[in-house]
């Protein structure tokens, strides 16, 4: 079967050409619990979300779950934890104490992907105050070089990205504002409603087995 994702370490990402990471572990885990085999490919995330919402039989991993999403995919569940801030440069003077105060600045995103579906239903403009790009890390250089103010990203991506860099996130990163609509429950793995209930119940057996025989916990911890 045919699995996508994207470049968004630590949770997927291609380390000496292989697909790794966090959310990748897990998937394997649950395709070997099911005694299943697929092709795992990385590939810009508005590719890979249009291809799995319209195509049957396509997983597709690390997907955040919101009210915009809810009805495109059948939801296997979820794979990591996840907390989304807006990240802003240590000593930047920005009054942000909500989202609509965070309307005033350029903010950095990823074409489709949650962080920037999640700003535009709540009136954020592309193009406007949103700057989208196609790879996380041109984010975190926008920022550290100030052509954008505040970028909206998970905690754990964000800090990877900065130590990847070859920084302190500490130094280099600050907690702008706290998400709580995209921190709730985590990414998850999807499938689009074209496919097979069936199918979808059989994955689902299969992450719920590896939560209960610890695989799961084994693996979380092994990229915190």
């Amino acid at each position: 079967m045919r699995i996508l994702t994207e470049e968004f370490p630590p949770y997927n990402f291609t380390e000496r050409g292989r697909i790794t990471g966090l959310g990748t572990d897990v998937v394997e885990a649950v395709l070997q619990e099911i005694g299943a085999q697929g092709d795992i490919q990385s590939m810009p995330w508005a590719r890979a979300y249009q291809m799995a919402r319209d195509m049957p039989g396509v997983l597709i991993y690390s997907i955040g779950r919101t009210p915009e999403r809810e009805r495109l995919f059948k939801w296997v569940g979820v794979i990591a934890p996840t907390h989304y801030y807006l990240f802003s440069q240590p000593g930047k003077s920005l009054r942000i104490d909500s989202l609509e105060a965070a309307k005033a600045y350029q903010i950095g995103t990823v074409n489709e992907d949650v962080g920037e579906q999640f700003l535009v239903a709540h009136g954020f403009v592309k193009g406007v105050n949103l700057q989208s790009s196609v790879k996380y890390e041109h984010n975190y250089e926008k920022l550290q070089r100030g052509r954008v103010d505040l970028w909206i990203m998970s905690e754990l991506t964000a800090y990877h990205l900065a130590r990847q860099a070859g920084d302190d996130p500490g130094r280099t990163l600050s907690k702008a504002l706290h998400i709580p609509d995209l921190s709730r429950e985590g990414y998850y793995m999807a499938f689009g409603n074209q496919t097979p209930d069936e199918l979808v119940s059989r994955f689902r057996k299969g992450l719920e087995a590896i939560k209960r025989n610890g695989t799961y916990d084994r693996l979380q911890r092994k990229w915190r």
